[in-house]
């Protein structure tokens, strides 16, 4: 091959591989799921109960697991349509290991989500309602867990 003709290839080759990259991927994440899906603490050793976040996508890879999400507990919710913050503490850590504090009694939501790609003025959010979850626009995904 001329020398001319390598670096003709090699320079097509950079444009073609600087293109797909300005253009993004098309692997787009579409929902989250949580592994379990509902679990009583009481079940768990020392009550520690491990979620697992299920990426589900639309392209191959179509699912990822374990997902890496920011995870959070949910802290307020809506009763007769104004916003009360739940009782009990509820912690759970980074690698989604959930916990019932002392005073926790009841059911609570488990959150896992993912940021999603977005520019402009941030749109409504639910993520309020969270503790330590990612800012809008984002795939949430959640799970029940029931403290005694």
């Amino acid at each position: 091959m001329s020398r001319h003709k390598l670096t003709l290839s090699v320079t097509i080759l950079c444009l073609a591989a600087g293109l797909a990259l300005a253009c993004g991927s098309s692997h787009k994440i579409e929902s989250v799921t949580i592994d379990p899906a509902s679990a009583d603490a009481q079940d768990y050793p020392d009550g520690k109960v491990p979620f697992v976040a299920t990426g589900h996508y639309n392209s191959s890879p179509k699912s990822v697991t374990p997902l890496q999400a920011d995870w959070g507990v949910q802290v307020y919710s809506f009763t007769n349509g104004t916003m009360v913050k739940l009782d009990g503490s509820i912690s759970i850590d980074s690698n989604g290991y959930a916990q019932c504090g002392a005073s926790a009694s009841g059911t609570y939501t488990i959150a896992a989500s993912v940021a999603l790609p977005h520019s402009g003025p941030p749109p409504p959010c639910p993520l309020s309602l969270y503790n330590n979850v990612a800012a809008c626009p984002s795939v949430i995904g959640t799970a029940q867990l029931t403290c005694p």
